[in-house]
């Protein structure tokens, strides 16, 4: 159910998804048409191909993208003389060239907001910089194939440098952070007093969220859809949606099996005690709601900050328990195709960056580089050498028992 501005609409599914699924999506319609009013009209051709072309949330981030641009032009540029958004025209768009686009990119690297009270500074990496030029390079490009722009400005757009798949390092857990994680989120140690009282009220639920992540690399998204109608026990096997509306039937072992029917039958909240429209939803908040993406990003990153000792703050997200279920899998001797069929990689060279992943190459490679116990070692070496010297008397002694009785054998048994 969406709240609409006066009406409140209600989602009449007759399709085989989920409530859940549909309602989202249609939240995510909704942002886009909102967005899309706010814009001028002669966009709607672009509008059109991003329904068409795009997953929902791409659109979504798109349409955001181009409104900053918009809002770009009218605040911070002589490129246009309307007050507001929906006012530019599409004769001062055609004016627009490839370097003014150019100079807009380099502004979205590091720019300014002020409001009366606060001036707060962003800063964007190349991979933000890189979706902000396709943005745009996908919207002129529309308008110059609907012949509503002169010209196909976007060959003119500077390229920007964003970092390769390989050449970015793998962030993952190595299978002792897992067990310490597990120890966590079954014991509690590690846990602040504050952080302890809510765990005692939700551990069998983390325990299972981080277990799904863990055996089966789910994307966020998957994990937070999930429902109680999702899983089929007699058959021991569960659904999930993924990207573009795939459906995915995984099997479950005996620990998913376990730490389910834990949570399920001893903490989940009872179905009167649940906001009826969450009734199905598989992981609740202690409100008796679907837990938010949000609040499921910040349980992992608390349990991973106490495997990995550092901050709460530095933690792992949930996208590196997929890289952690991958390069575990990939460890044990799995196939490459079989792991990229189960965590829906499009392209098998995406798994093949997890199988270059050795977990502890580095960390071998710089324990054998211990400059500084080798250097304390040579000092001691050459300590107990001198004080030898010096007590020479003694060594030749030691020398003299050592061949008389041998290293430590029993001379009757000579």
């Amino acid at each position: 159910m969406a709240q609409g501005t006066d009406k409140i609409v209600k989602i009449h599914n007759k399709s085989d998804r989920p409530d859940n699924i549909v309602e989202t999506e249609n939240e995510i319609d909704e942002e886009c048409e909102k967005l899309e009013t706010q814009m001028p009209r002669f966009l709607r051709s672009f509008f059109i191909y991003l329904r068409g072309n795009v997953l929902p949330m791409t659109r979504l981030a798109y349409l955001r993208d181009i409104r900053f641009f918009l809002n770009y032009l009218v605040r911070e540029t002589d490129l246009t003389k309307a007050e507001s958004i929906g006012k530019i025209t599409l004769k001062e768009f055609d004016a627009i060239r490839a370097a003014d686009i150019n100079i807009y990119l380099d502004y979205c690297r590091k720019y300014r907001v002020e409001t009366e009270k606060n001036i707060t500074v962003y800063e964007n990496h190349s991979k933000t910089l890189a979706r902000k030029k396709s943005s745009v390079s996908v919207m002129f490009k529309q308008l110059y194939r609907d012949e509503l722009i002169s010209r196909n400005i976007t060959d003119g757009f500077d390229p920007i440098r964003v970092q390769k798949a390989d050449e970015r390092e793998i962030k993952a857990l190595q299978d002792d952070e897992v067990m310490i994680m597990l120890d966590a989120v079954s014991t509690g140690t590690g846990l602040t007093e504050h952080e302890r009282a809510y765990w005692e009220k939700t551990r069998k639920r983390d325990k299972a969220i981080l277990i799904l992540f863990l055996t089966y690399g789910l994307r966020l998204s998957e994990l937070q859809q999930l429902n109680v109608s999702s899983f089929n026990f007699s058959r021991g096997e569960f659904k999930i949606y993924r990207k573009r509306g795939k459906e995915s039937i995984m099997p479950m072992n005996d620990s998913v099996t376990a730490v389910i029917h834990d949570y399920l039958n001893n903490e989940r909240k009872e179905d009167s005690a649940v906001v009826p429209e969450h009734r199905d939803a598989l992981f609740l908040s202690l409100q008796g709601r679907r837990m938010t993406q949000r609040q499921i990003r910040e349980l992992v990153k608390k349990y991973t900050s106490i495997a990995l000792k550092t901050s709460r703050s530095a933690g792992y997200s949930p996208h590196k328990l997929r890289a952690t279920a991958a390069t575990s899998l990939i460890g044990r001797g799995n196939s490459i195709y079989d792991v990229a069929a189960l965590l829906d990689h499009e392209q098998v060279t995406t798994t093949q960056l997890y199988a270059r992943h050795k977990a502890n190459v580095k960390r071998d490679l710089v324990h054998g580089m211990e400059w500084e116990i080798e250097r304390r070692e040579t000092e001691q070496y050459e300590t107990v050498r001198h004080e030898t010297e010096r007590h020479g008397n003694g060594r030749h002694k030691a020398e003299r028992y050592e061949t008389e009785y041998g290293n430590g054998e029993d001379k009757n048994e000579k």
